[in-house]
């Protein structure tokens, strides 16, 4: 009998095409320029992910549910994003989205076919109160929810498939046996599996479909 998967997919440049949840959102605010350059501190490890989400909580002072559903929208996804979830429900696999982007965006990904869906915990919109430390996630934290999502599913490390572009991808694609570097940067394209570059999932997907 064939074993069944668990694909995870990083959001931000991954399924987002060169661009993060936060510059949609904040673009949204008119305040693109400023995450952008969060964003650079971030990647350049200038900042780590609890002050990023300090700082991007308090850009965001205006942000309501519209602006959150217009940025979710209007973002410049790959294609065939939920095509290639479809297929991977029909073949009795999972998949499941681990980001360190605010959950209240990522979350919306279980209505496009995502079994499961993962964020930095964010206070709800319009914000009230400050953004807990704790509930922001990290590299090694998607380690630990694909451990868990492992366990729920009867599955191991091996039966993972992950799938990413950056930094925060390095400690799951070393924990898991299949990775697929999607228009990566240097971080993960040495050590991935397999390489894609382009604007569709379902292109990306047929890279690991052989393997098992």
């Amino acid at each position: 009998m064939r074993r069944a998967r668990l694909h995870i997919f990083d959001l931000d440049g991954t399924l987002l095409h060169g661009t993060t949840a936060p510059v949609q959102i904040s673009r949204q605010l008119g305040l693109e320029t400023e995450t952008v350059a969060l964003d650079a501190e971030i990647g350049a490890q200038r900042i780590g992910p609890p002050e990023y989400a300090r700082r991007i909580h308090a850009l965001w002072a205006r942000l309501t549910d519209d602006h959150v559903t217009a940025a979710f929208e209007g973002a410049p996804w790959l294609e065939g994003i939920r095509e290639t979830w479809a297929e991977i429900r029909e073949r009795g696999e999972f998949c499941a989205v681990v980001s360190l982007s605010p959950s209240f965006f990522v979350e919306r990904l279980t209505a496009w076919g995502a079994h499961a869906a993962y964020g930095s915990r964010f206070p709800d919109v319009p914000f009230t109160e400050p953004v807990d430390p704790g509930g922001v996630l990290s590299a090694a934290a998607k380690v630990t929810i694909a451990d868990r999502l492992c366990a729920e599913y009867g599955l191991g490390r091996s039966d993972c498939i992950a799938y990413g572009d950056s930094l925060s991808d390095v400690d799951l694609f070393r924990a898991v046996r299949v990775s697929v570097a999607v228009n990566a940067d240097r971080h993960v394209s040495g050590i991935a599996t397999h390489a894609y570059t382009g604007g569709d999932l379902r292109e990306a997907y047929q890279l690991v479909c052989g393997d098992r």
